[in-house]
Formats: structure tokens, C-alpha cells, sequence
């Protein structure tokens, strides 16, 4: 375990667990659903070099031929990435190296965890060293419901549209307004400034300038506000994602 400590927040990444925060400790409160079995739904781990679920795993180059991602975790369909279940090289100094296997052959991203006093700057960026193919960069922390203070969470998340999805959760490009939660769903056009409040407690807001935000609130034991450079199934979308993207986690008083 990688520990990196402020004077507020203390972290835990798990190098050789997707480069995680495996904890996130502010005033003694974790804000990590800790480690459960499924290597989806625990830590704060990032999503690169693709965000969400892509349709049977297939992207293309921009010759038009397809590649195949790994099915292995929600087949049919690719999910979030290769770095939740890789192992990261420390650069120290708060940075993460993550060098792509087949088909992303010679890209990688970073990522950096920059401790404030009472924040967290998240960042990724991607570098394609010559790989041609589609990609997409979001962050995916489970953020427990629960903090040894207070009461359980809840979320203050809105939003103008949501994106539609068929039954296998691929979206299909159509929009609605934002129905009531629970949900795992995709949204765009956030109003305000998503907050998680444990009463009494403490707050969590999440700031950041993604166009794209993934919302999980069914599970049990954490919120996952997920902001990210372009959809799920992207390419079939035509959107392109870029190459950079930043999150402000800041942490207060909840009086």
C-alpha cells in the first residue's frame, strides 16, 4: 500500500489493485467502500482508456477495423477499462503510470492524487504514443454510505437530461429529463454542484468541467459519482473524449 498524507486527508492506493484508493481518511470519517469481492465495486479507481460499457467490447481504428477489449467482467460487454484490474508503477510525488496492453498497444495514462488542505485533486491524462484507436478517460469512486459519523449518506445530484439505455444498459443516444433515483445511469448538463451529505457529519462535493457524469446509487454500501470525458459506447455515439480530466473532491462540516 502507497499512504500519502496531509494534515485533513490521508490516502491508501493499492498499486497492485487497479491503483485505487483502497482509503480516504478526512478528520478519522473513511469515505472508501472498502475491499468486498467484487473488483468492480470497491476503492476509487480510475477508468481508462474507456469509461462505461462498450457494445460486445469492439472499437475500431480509424482504418475501420475492429478491435476486441476484454469481456471478462460484464459480458458481453467491455466495462471501464484496464486499469481497475492492473497493476500501476508508482512515479512518486502523488503520481500513478499505467502502460496499456493489446489492442491500446504503446499508450498510457497518468494519474495524480494531489493532497489539499481540506481536498482532493484527482487528474488523468492520456497519451496515445501512436495508438489510433477511441478512447475515453472517468474516475469511479465508491463512496461509502456509511462513515462511522452521522447518518447514512445522501446525494444532492441534478441534472437536465439523463441518457437513455436499452435493457443490456448500452445507451442508445436519446435523452429524457432526469427521472427519481436509484440509478446507474449517464447525465449531462449537471445544474449546480454535486454534493453527498452524512448528517451531522460531514459534506462531499465533487467539482470538476466533465461533460459526462455516471450516477450509481444501488448499491448498498456506497454512491459512485462518476465524471467522465465522453459516454459509454462512445464511439457508436460519435463522441471523442479528451485526453485530460481533473476532479475536485472537497471535503466540510456538516453542522
Amino acid at each position: 500500500m502507497l499512504n500519502i498524507d496531509g494534515d485533513q486527508i490521508s490516502i491508501g492506493i493499492d498499486l497492485d489493485q487497479g491503483g485505487r484508493l483502497a482509503s480516504l481518511q478526512w478528520r478519522d470519517m473513511q469515505f472508501v467502500v472498502p475491499f468486498n469481492g467484487d473488483v468492480l465495486r470497491w476503492g476509487w479507481y480510475a477508468m481508462a482508456p474507456w469509461a462505461g460499457r462498450i457494445k460486445d467490447g469492439l472499437v475500431k481504428d480509424s482504418k475501420g477495423v475492429n478491435h476486441q477489449l476484454p469481456t471478462t467482467f460484464m459480458p458481453p460487454h467491455a466495462i471501464h477499462g484496464f486499469g481497475f484490474f492492473s497493476s500501476w508503477q508508482d512515479l512518486g510525488g502523488g503520481k500513478q503510470l499505467l502502460e496499456f496492453p493489446t489492442p491500446y498497444n504503446g499508450a498510457q495514462v497518468i494519474q495524480h492524487f494531489e493532497i489539499l488542505d481540506d481536498a482532493l485533486r484527482w487528474s488523468l491524462e492520456y497519451e496515445a504514443n501512436g495508438c489510433d484507436l477511441p478512447f475515453s478517460l472517468g474516475f469511479h469512486p465508491l463512496i461509502a454510505r456509511d462513515i462511522g459519523k452521522g447518518d447514512s449518506a445522501e446525494l444532492d445530484f441534478k441534472a437536465n437530461k439523463m441518457m437513455v439505455r436499452d435493457q443490456d444498459y448500452v445507451l442508445t443516444g436519446e435523452y429524457l429529463p432526469q427521472p427519481p433515483g436509484p440509478w446507474d445511469d449517464t447525465f449531462v448538463e449537471i445544474i449546480g454542484t454535486p454534493e453527498i451529505i452524512w448528517p451531522g457529519a460531514a459534506r462531499l462535493t465533487v467539482e470538476s468541467d466533465a461533460p459526462y457524469w455516471n450516477v450509481y446509487t444501488e448499491s448498498e454500501d456506497g454512491i459512485c459519482l462518476a465524471p467522465q470525458t465522453a459516454p459509454p459506447n462512445a464511439q457508436l455515439l460519435g463522441v471523442t473524449g479528451d485526453n485530460y480530466i481533473e476532479a475536485l473532491f472537497r471535503f466540510s462540516e456538516d453542522l
